[in-house]
């Protein structure tokens, strides 16, 4: 053999050696149905296991509210360092891109968000919140967690990606709106769909829930200041009340759900605030109300936005004040319906049907809560479901948003091995047809 031939052979030798095993482009059925569980025992892993709860509850003792999250987002960064996975930093001001794979398309990507709320944690443990009047309420600690979980996964099997994950390290989804902000700072660039999980302490460990179509509702809020005429609360004539006035307004406005809305339409309206007055025997010259209102369609929506300010300025005016209102501002802003893609569902059924069993996999009804993906998917198709975390030690499961929310970090592997195992099957499934998912429809949600 000649020093040339020699050369020759040991580079296809090693060519073939660096092949992986399986690649997309051969996995049997079999196989692809085997990846959920494999990476569901991946998660579980004693090392893996330990150290997401570990990032988790270094997250939990520092939690930060919107675009503040720098230190989370620092802790993020030093993760995907040390998996050698590349980002962009920073977008949202807090925000973090991660990249696996080819870095060519398609592109698919899997989000967490990462700011607390402003609440007092009551939950007595080692690591509660070290940052008085903060606390991380709703899980967004166990989504980043989840999602470094799913990096780790799919970095040890790049091999499996036909195409780039895109890793949504999210911040200010509480109330601000984080996403559009993401969006707007081009974090959906080449993107072609998005997942998304949220924890649900009241969903037993081990199952999963979601439904194709809406989930959430789009929510707004909305806030009135009725103006009348202050006086001695002892010679009313002299004065116009303004309260009075907020007080019909209140009564009239609760009809536009009872009496106009379609009962099929589900809808909600709530005055949650009232401030007037400051004395017992003084009338104010005005009073500010406001509240939320929450539809499953754009149609919806729209038109109880407009039928709220016109009975408020309406019954304002029959008792003889003057109102104004308000939609929006830069801390309220309105969020869509979060409704999710029926094609992507089916893949998620099958993905979790395979990881949990046809039994873990529930079929859930609409919620009036809201949820800022929503504006990815105004954009690409989207998919969002619910991850059991029920902690069974606990007498009364707290809600999210309560000063007493926990979860069972033994949800942990779960999310992040449905993450990772959604992608990939969406990249094998988009590769084996050729194109991206066809399933996206316009709807008429916001």
């Amino acid at each position: 053999m000649t020093h040339s031939a020699a050369i020759l052979w040991v580079f296809v030798l090693f060519l073939f050696l660096s092949k992986p095993i399986s690649s997309e482009s051969d996995l049997s059925p079999e196989e692809l149905s085997e990846i959920p569980r494999n990476f569901l025992s991946f998660a579980r892993k004693a090392e893996i296991f330990d150290w997401m709860v570990g990032v988790r509850r270094k997250i939990h003792e520092n939690p930060e509210l919107g675009y503040e999250e720098f230190e989370t987002s620092k802790l993020i960064r030093q993760e995907l360092d040390q998996m050698g996975i590349p980002y962009k930093y920073p977008l949202a001001v807090t925000g973090v891109l991660g990249f696996i794979g080819s870095g060519e398309p398609p592109f698919v990507a899997i989000r967490a968000d990462m700011d607390a709320l402003l609440l007092q944690e009551m939950v007595e443990w080692d690591h509660k919140s070290k940052n008085d009047g903060k606390m991380h309420a709703c899980g967004h600690d166990a989504h980043v967690a989840m999602l470094l979980g799913a990096a780790k996964i799919l970095q040890e099997n790049r091999h499996l990606l036909k195409g780039t994950v895109v890793l949504f390290f999210q911040p200010a989804e509480e109330g601000y709106g984080g996403a559009k902000k993401m969006i707007e700072d081009g974090a959906l660039e080449k993107v072609e769909a998005i997942f998304g999980i949220h924890v649900d302490t009241l969903l037993p460990l081990g199952e999963v829930s979601s439904r194709s179509g809406p989930i959430l509702a789009g929510s707004g809020f909305f806030e009135a200041v009725i103006s009348g005429k202050g006086g001695h609360a002892a010679i009313p004539q002299q004065s116009i009340d303004p309260i009075l006035a907020a007080s019909n307004v209140i009564v009239s406005l609760q009809q536009l759900v009872s009496r106009e809305a379609d009962p099929l339409d589900s809808q909600v309206l709530t005055v949650a605030k009232f401030h007037g007055g400051g004395a017992f025997n003084v009338i104010p010259d005005s009073v500010t109300i406001g509240g939320t209102f929450r539809a499953f369609s754009n149609e919806s929506f729209l038109q109880l936005k407009q039928r709220i300010k016109e009975v408020i300025i309406g019954q304002a005016a029959v008792q003889r004040c003057n109102a104004s209102v308000s939609f929006e501002s830069k801390d309220k802003i309105f969020f869509p319906p979060t409704v999710n893609d029926k094609d992507l569902h089916k893949l998620f059924q099958r993905v979790a049907g395979d990881m949990l069993s046809i039994s873990g996999v529930k079929e859930m009804q609409p919620l009036m809560g809201s949820e800022d993906f929503s504006f990815y998917q105004e954009k690409i198709p989207g998919y969002f479901f619910l991850l059991g975390m029920k902690d069974e030690t606990a007498e009364k499961p707290a809600h999210a948003h309560s000063p007493y929310f926990r979860i069972n970090e033994d949800g942990l592997p779960f999310g992040a091995a449905l993450h990772a195992s959604m992608v990939v099957r969406y990249l094998f499934d988009s590769h084996k047809a050729g194109s991206t998912y066809s399933g996206y429809r316009a709807h008429d949600e916001l």
